[in-house]
């Protein structure tokens, strides 16, 4: 069962948050992204929480990012890769705009390499 109510009463505390972390590109980081519908990704805990990869910041509070799973999926829209010493997917298809009030903490920042190949996958996926 969905905990939408649960969701709605942090993600007010998440809107009145005055301190919040500035990303970086590549980084990494623990975030609040919240119960969500359909087939859209969901974070975990109560903190509904997930790692989201920072693709490009646009501002102080505002980056499109990519959640990550562990679970390992295979197709256009995904990216198998090592992070941490575990393998990680990056869900290309679930990218969007993040604020950052919504990350927690810093789990790291992933190599050039792997993140060039996630930038390639994001383009194919816009069709650019």
């Amino acid at each position: 069962m969905k905990r939408f109510d649960e969701w709605n009463d942090l993600k007010k505390d998440l809107d009145e948050k005055e301190e919040f972390v500035i990303p970086k590109e590549r980084e990494v980081y623990w975030a609040s992204i919240g119960e969500n519908i359909g087939y859209e990704q969901n974070g975990k805990g109560g903190s509904f929480s997930r790692p989201v990869l920072i693709v490009k910041k646009y501002s102080k509070n505002m980056f499109f990012g990519v959640p990550l799973s562990t679970q390992i999926k295979e197709g256009s829209f995904f990216y198998n890769f090592t992070f941490l010493d575990e393998t990680s997917n990056a869900l290309i298809v679930q990218s969007r705009l993040f604020d950052a009030k919504r990350l927690e903490n810093r789990l790291g920042m992933i190599s050039e390499e792997d993140f060039e190949n996630i930038k390639g996958k994001i383009k194919v996926l816009l069709g650019m």
